[in-house]
């Protein structure tokens, strides 16, 4: 079972910036993907952002677009996500999951999960 952790998540001022990263747990074998998702109260789990561990393709929410960065770190096994020029819509619980294969973009896809951590963009 892999568990994955987040960590980087907090409150910041519309148009800042936040960096999120996720790693496993324990020593792990590397995924075909990583991604993100969030859940904004209220609302379903979207996709946010995916990266081909391999391959290095990458994904992105039309809305997140130009302003987050999907990356990963081979040396510290870890996945980021850059966000600039937040907004109050990115306010929502950020998940960090890991796919088999792939690089998919459904939640259904990803065969493990973070527990997420908290991120509110103040207006």
């Amino acid at each position: 079972q892999v568990e994955l952790v987040e960590s980087g998540g907090g409150l910041v001022q519309a148009g800042g910036s936040l960096r999120l990263s996720c790693a496993p747990s324990t020593r792990t074998a590397r995924r075909s993907a990583m991604g993100w998702f969030r859940q904004a109260p209220g609302k379903e789990r979207e996709f946010v952002a995916a990266i081909g561990w391999y391959s290095g393709v990458t994904y992105y929410l039309d809305s997140v677009k130009g302003r987050f960065t999907i990356s990963r770190d081979n040396a510290k096994n870890t996945v980021n996500l850059e966000m600039n020029s937040l907004k109050p819509d990115d306010t929502a619980v950020y998940y960090c999951a890991a796919a088999n294969y792939g690089v998919p973009r459904l939640v259904t896809e990803f065969n493990y999960w973070g527990q997420g951590t908290q991120v509110t963009v103040s207006s």
